[in-house]
């Protein structure tokens, strides 16, 4: 409703500010048609979204952290410009492992995803060295493209509060 109301009187921009929070799966999938529709008709939608599986439906994507740039692209583009290799791990409690192998050198992030673990960093053979004490039963990695969760805890990882 809010959406129809917004749209309305036809605007050439339309701001959205975190515009599924809140909306369950189905209504979100429906609410992001209606925004690559309007889009397709012409309209201009820059949506605000912490949520990276919606970033990644979006033409152009930017991270800004306190008021600084920090990427701006495709997604594609995004994650060929931090250079992150990234593996994920599978297995019983993988998940667990993940503050014990973010200390661990080479490694700039290990952050769970469900019952998985991505393990990501900007040096191949660091990361490998890090991850080998750890592939054995009941542990699987696999190679995996980074996703731009990743991206983006890679790039929080540089940034700075200047608010404090």
């Amino acid at each position: 409703m809010a959406l129809a109301a917004t749209t309305l009187h036809e605007p050439e921009l339309l701001l959205l500010d975190e515009p599924t929070a809140g909306v369950d799966p189905q209504a979100r999938r429906q609410f992001w048609d209606e925004i690559h529709a309007l889009s397709a008709a012409g309209l201009t939608v820059l949506v605000s979204t912490h949520y990276m599986d919606e970033a990644e439906r979006c033409h152009d994507i930017a991270y800004i952290a306190y008021g600084t740039l920090m990427a701006r692209g495709t997604a594609s583009e995004i994650l060929a410009k931090v250079g992150l290799v990234t593996w994920e791990g599978e297995g019983p409690g993988v998940d667990r492992l993940s503050p014990e192998i973010a200390k661990l050198p080479g490694v700039e992030a290990a952050a769970p995803f469900g019952v998985t673990l991505h393990v990501s960093g900007t040096d191949e053979h660091a990361v490998d060295a890090a991850l080998q004490p750890y592939r054995r039963a009941p542990f699987t990695w696999t190679r995996t493209q980074p996703t731009l969760e990743d991206a983006f805890i890679h790039l929080m990882g540089w940034s700075e509060d200047n608010f404090r």
